[in-house]
């Protein structure tokens, strides 16, 4: 069984920063590309940053240069460092893994960016 837990959401004032955390299970986690993905209420849920497992990165535009996707290949955890965050930035944040054919999300954790 696959499973994903996301951690660090929470609220913050605008240009504060926050480390969201998830931590994986039941798969050999340094093989696969990992993903955090956030949903606004009342919109689609958005691809925000990737990780591949040689550890090369990707970013939604709108979070280029100020949030920083890493990995922990002993841990088996994956990381989302946001800084400069904007009252646009609020969602709930999820983990994403496609692994045995199929796709596996964590429950997600809440960001709040107010002031």
């Amino acid at each position: 069984q696959v499973w994903l837990r996301e951690s660090g959401g929470g609220l913050v004032q605008p240009g504060g920063s926050l480390r969201l955390s998830c931590s994986a299970s039941g798969i050999n986690f340094k093989l696969y590309t990992m993903n955090w993905y956030r949903q606004a209420t009342g919109k689609q849920r958005e691809l925000v940053a990737s990780i591949t497992s040689d550890g090369s990165t990707d970013y939604t535009n709108s979070v280029m240069g100020r949030f920083t996707i890493s990995r922990n290949n002993v841990r088996n955890t994956v990381s989302l460092q946001m800084n400069s965050l904007q009252p646009e930035d609020t969602a709930a944040y999820y983990c994403k893994v496609r692994a045995r054919g199929s796709q596996f999300w964590g429950q997600g954790t809440q960001v709040t960016v107010a002031s």
